[in-house]
């Protein structure tokens, strides 16, 4: 641990800017949160979302996503053929950071903007495949994103994240589930679940829709390439852990074991690894640090220093 606190700035850097997409960790949107707008945005300041997607855990709960996610053939579609990210991994993966913390983060106005720019992409994402018709509009389609999402992300929180309860109650991942459907409903879905239970029962209900996920994605999402021998290390153990954390309504298709089919070990050594990574990184991410300065709760992150100098 005391090596990990220690860690070069320059590492931390490079982290963040292969999360970020941008050499400096903090692109444009993620300035544009302590720029654009005043006040709070569509989540309480130090509320359940802003917990949840200011923790590490995000890390494992983005790779669980696509697992289940990609179970559905009508949204695996629209990715395949409407998406680079075999060929640039790394900026798909900027993108959906970018809508999270945006959305998470930003002032209300950013938020909308942020929606809107996101519902003109999916305008443009439609097609057929297997003679069934698809688009990105479809607010079925968003509400499968939507609901694999969310159970993507409060497993992560629940199994490798900080513990929640102390600060929320027993209750807060209903919260989450309730407070974070009203981006999916800004992008167009409907019938949204507003608890942990609902969300169980939405996504049983997709079952007969589902299809195994390709072996070929199965295999690049446990190893994506360009990654060098340290981040193959460090990625190895967020796969791992997300093998265990699928829903068991999706794992049978995603091709793991899905959560409570053991794992225990390599749960909690991701857990301890995303421990340090906590300690070497600091409290709060470039975006969340942005948020707190534009609502007076901490100080100038880092890029607003360098760019006044």
């Amino acid at each position: 641990m005391r090596a990990l606190t220690a860690l070069p700035e320059a590492a931390r850097r490079a982290f963040r800017a292969r999360v970020s997409g941008d050499p400096t960790g903090a692109p444009d949107w993620v300035r544009d949160i302590a720029r654009v707008g005043e006040g709070p945005g569509w989540f309480e300041p130090d509320g359940v979302v802003w917990r949840v997607h200011g923790d590490l855990s995000t890390l494992v709960g983005g790779v669980v996503a696509l697992l289940g996610q990609a179970a559905h053939p009508l949204a695996l579609a629209g990715v395949q053929r409407h998406s680079a990210y075999r060929e640039d991994p790394w900026a798909r993966l900027a993108g959906t950071a970018r809508w999270l913390v945006v959305s998470t983060f930003g002032s209300a106005e950013l938020a909308a903007r942020e929606a809107a720019r996101v519902r003109g992409m999916h305008e443009r994402v439609r097609g057929r495949v297997q003679g069934r018709p698809y688009s990105a509009s479809d607010p079925t389609l968003l509400r499968w994103v939507h609901l694999a999402f969310t159970d993507a992300f409060l497993a992560a929180q629940q199994a490798v994240g900080q513990d929640l309860t102390g600060r929320f109650g027993r209750r807060w991942p209903d919260v989450y589930v309730g407070e974070w459907a009203r981006t999916a409903r800004e992008l167009g879905a409907t019938d949204l679940p507003g608890s942990t239970a609902e969300l169980a029962e939405a996504l049983a209900a997709f079952r007969g829709e589902l299809a195994p996920v390709p072996d070929d994605l199965r295999a690049f999402l446990a190893a994506p390439p360009g990654l060098s021998p340290p981040e193959r290390v460090f990625y190895r153990g967020l796969s791992g852990a997300a093998a265990h954390l699928v829903s068991p309504a999706l794992a049978g298709c995603a091709g793991v074991p899905g959560r409570g089919r053991g794992g225990t070990a390599q749960v909690t050594a991701t857990r301890l690894q995303l421990r340090g990574l906590r300690l070497a990184l600091g409290s709060y991410s470039p975006s969340e640090e942005s948020a707190r300065w534009r609502l007076g709760l901490g100080p100038a992150p880092a890029w607003a220093l360098e760019d006044a100098a």
